[in-house]
């Protein structure tokens, strides 16, 4: 969120897997994994699907899931700040046309919120650098967005009125994303293991982000190196794809996002092929949501009333030997900042309450948000979603 009477950047408010699970009580639990069949995940890309998921005895179209999660974070974050946000802003892949954002936006309407905007993830992301880093009309931004489940490559221009507008964009479709990175380092570990050896893909998905010079997953050290080695392929594919995507154009910096791009390899990968900088933040799964505050403050605003930013530390240039991708010397990869993830709020999940049948006729039933009834909760600790 942004505050409009403070800083112009962007804090994180709350952190919750985009995961809801259907109860037999006819209420959804928000942010956990269930049993299967009742669990629904990665609805939010899937708007406008004409198949709905399908959860226990209900047939739950993708943006009504994805319009009710948003009514409970709205929810969750009104609890703590005792006031309603004077305007929302929810992004969407840029390769959405008129029928998704026009699905997305009825169903955000059907429960309450009204004042809402809709931005493509790499322009999110333009925004959140250009609160630290000063773009000058005409000037490109190449944005590399990586999470657990996709991957796009995107090119931005700054237009003459502060804003920004979409250049180019590919979305990847056979490509490795950070789920599949998960796996190649289970099959590394499994295969020391030999066939009876026991691996979750949990242990592999933190020791990932744990990476140091090596790695102990159930027993077995992995290298840097062997991981790197593995996953080079897939990189290699990324880092082209992202090339072609660029085209003619000469941006003035690379911009990564999403989880996935915590991984070293990438931003390696990446400056060895561009000319230009190549620019993270300490945790690049926040950078869009962060960039989505900050356009929501700008519609309320206006860009004109924003002072030029100076250029801060808080974006990084990986191809400076002392400052290493992603954030941080390489002589100190243990260090719990870099190598663990982000520090996150506490959460208290309170459920969902719908009613006793058809989910289709939930967003008439649920009040708007921060007017909910109040219902029990629990603490919960969960990771991120890799975007």
């Amino acid at each position: 969120m942004c505050r409009l009477d403070g800083a112009r950047d962007a804090e994180i408010a709350l952190v919750v897997p985009s995961l809801l699970q259907l109860t037999d009580a006819g209420t959804f639990s928000v942010g956990e994994r269930g049993t299967p069949g009742w669990t629904a995940s990665g609805f939010a890309r899937r708007v406008g699907d004409a198949v709905p998921f399908s959860l226990g005895p209900e047939m739950c179209p993708a943006e009504e899931l994805t319009a009710l999660l948003v009514m409970w974070v709205v929810g969750e974050v009104v609890a703590r700040e005792g006031e309603k946000p004077r305007h929302l802003a929810v992004s969407h892949p840029a390769g959405w046309g008129p029928y998704r954002r026009g699905q997305l936006y009825a169903a955000l309407r059907a429960v309450g919120l009204h004042d809402v905007t809709l931005v493509p993830e790499p322009l999110a992301a333009a925004e959140n650098h250009a609160v630290r880093a000063r773009v000058v009309p005409e000037a490109t931004l190449a944005v590399f967005s990586l999470g657990s489940h996709a991957f796009s490559a995107s090119v931005v221009r700054r237009a003459q009125n502060r804003t920004f507008e979409l250049v180019n964009h590919v979305e990847g479709v056979d490509h490795h994303t950070g789920a599949d990175f998960d796996d190649l380092l289970l099959g590394l570990v499994r295969g020391r293991l030999g066939k009876d050896g026991r691996v979750s893909a949990a242990e592999c998905e933190a020791a990932k982000r744990a990476f140091g010079p090596s790695v102990v997953v159930s027993g077995v050290e992995i290298t840097r190196d062997e991981f790197v080695d593995e996953i080079r392929p897939s990189v290699d594919h990324l880092v082209g794809t992202f090339v072609r995507a660029l085209g003619p154009a000469q941006p003035d910096a690379v911009l990564l996002v999403g989880g996935g791009c915590r991984l070293t390899a990438i931003g390696d990968a990446l400056s060895s092929s561009v000319d230009c900088r190549v620019l993270a933040e300490a945790a690049p799964e926040h950078s869009v949501a962060k960039g989505l505050a900050v356009a929501a403050r700008l519609v309320l605003l206006g860009p004109e009333v924003e002072p030029e930013p100076l250029e801060t530390s808080v974006l990084v240039h990986t191809r400076e030997a002392s400052l290493r991708f992603p954030v941080g010397e390489v002589p100190n990869p243990d260090d719990d900042e870099f190598s663990a993830p982000p520090p996150r709020p506490p959460v208290d999940v309170s459920p969902l309450e719908l009613p006793p049948r058809r989910v289709k006729r939930v967003t008439s039933a649920l009040k708007p948000a921060g007017r909910r009834a109040g219902s029990g909760s629990r603490s919960r600790d969960d990771d991120e979603d890799g975007r």
